[in-house]
């Protein structure tokens, strides 16, 4: 079973996230986790730091000459702003006098760095936060609920894709499907793995050219506009065995973990498992029906399903979707109340992207592969890399001879 999770401000010296349970034998260097991390800072409608972020990763436990150990993994990812932040973000008491001082730019719209942030976003956690854990200002909240923190997830996902391909050959890919009211046609056709590196050159990660133009028109009319911008990104896996996950307990269905993963990243509002036409079909028409192919195999004659029936993957190609509402950090800043005062003002400005759907595609890919590799393990278990692939050829050896 694999366990996770993150730690560490947007603006703070660094993140951290610890991976539990991955096998023993992966290959996986710094370089590697560079890759995808560089992957998430892609993309049109990005905002100014990520021309600066690096992401600069370090593995400090769980890996030893390329390959892990089978012990908890531990990354950190810096923070290349940490140095504008020390004073602000001090985990340490500061004379109060140093928080007086206005680190703006000077841009009336951009909220001094040091000052109380007491007008709460709309859209975004700054006021329940305030309200739940019984703070004074919002800074608190805003630095964990950042999507800065998917960087960790990404990273950690990288692991799991690793895993994935090296145990079984299961690969992920992802790609933006709609951006505003610019969208793939229904029924679109998966992208094939061998449009990856086609997919990461595109600015919006989308495989139709025509339409990726008219996605980066309506993320430039948003950001002339002094407003935001979302849309949906899809997730395909190939290769997952079939049996993955399970139907006797709620908890262990593979649609529900996957749909918990994905509405667990921040601006998720939606997720959607397969093409979404079935609660709109008559039931001859919704399901996909068992077939002999020509080589005699049992094949599907359609994947209305998106590769899970009953909670567990049913051996077609997994395809998972999920959708991004606009940033809630507006530079055309919404009507709000200062918490300080209790009068009617215009939300906190802070520097942010026109739009980040882009970069969610990559870290939808990274939450999919990290349930995939969780229920994987649950199924065939191992501590080696060598083990989980014994137990696996077993299991798909079994399966085999029922089909």
């Amino acid at each position: 079973m694999l366990k996770w999770m993150s730690a560490g401000e947007s603006h703070g010296r660094a993140l951290v996230g610890i991976l539990e349970g991955m096998p023993a034998g992966i290959e996986i260097s710094t370089a590697k986790v560079a890759q995808y991390l560089a992957s998430r800072r892609a993309g049109y409608g990005r905002g100014a730091r990520q021309k600066f972020e690096q992401d600069r990763a370090h593995v400090l436990g769980g890996v030893i000459r390329g390959k892990t150990t089978g012990a908890p993994i531990a990354l950190l990812i810096e923070n290349s702003e940490w140095p504008k932040w020390e004073t602000v973000m001090s985990p340490d008491p500061v004379p109060p006098q140093d928080l007086k001082i206005n680190a703006g730019k000077g841009d009336e719209r951009e909220i001094a760095r040091n000052q109380p942030l007491t007008r709460p976003r709309p859209g975004h956690a700054d006021l329940a936060g305030m309200l739940a854990y019984d703070l004074e200002e919002a800074r608190p909240v805003l630095e964990r609920a950042s999507a800065r923190e998917t960087a960790v997830r990404v990273g950690l996902g990288a692991f799991a894709q690793e895993f994935l391909k090296q145990a079984c050959g299961i690969e992920l890919i992802s790609y933006v499907t709609q951006i505003g009211e610019v969208s793939l046609a229904a029924g679109h056709p998966i992208p094939a793995l061998s449009t990856q590196e086609k997919l990461a050159e595109n600015p919006v990660r989308c495989p139709d050219e025509k339409i990726s133009e008219q996605m980066i028109s309506q993320i430039d009319a948003a950001k002339n506009n002094g407003d935001t911008i979302g849309g949906s990104v899809e997730v395909a896996a190939y290769g997952v065995p079939i049996g993955l996950g399970s139907h006797v307990a709620a908890d262990r269905r593979l649609d529900a973990r996957l749909a918990a993963a994905l509405m667990s990243i921040p601006a998720v509002k939606t997720v959607n498992i397969g093409d979404g036409t079935q609660p709109y079909l008559p039931g001859s028409a919704a399901h996909d029906e068992i077939i002999r192919g020509e080589d005699g195999e049992i094949i599907r004659a359609s994947n209305h399903a998106g590769g899970i029936e009953g909670g567990m993957s049913n051996g077609q190609i997994i395809r998972v979707s999920c959708g991004y509402k606009p940033i809630s950090t507006v530079p055309r800043a919404l009507r709000t109340i200062d918490l300080a005062n209790g009068e009617e003002s215009c939300a906190n400005h802070q520097r942010s992207d026109t739009c980040a759907v882009v970069p969610g595609a990559v870290i939808a890919q990274a939450q999919v592969a990290l349930v995939l590799a969780d229920a994987l393990l649950e199924h065939v278990g191992g501590y080696s890399l060598a083990q989980v692939r014994e137990n696996l050829q077993g299991y798909q050896k079994r399966v085999g001879a029922r089909l």
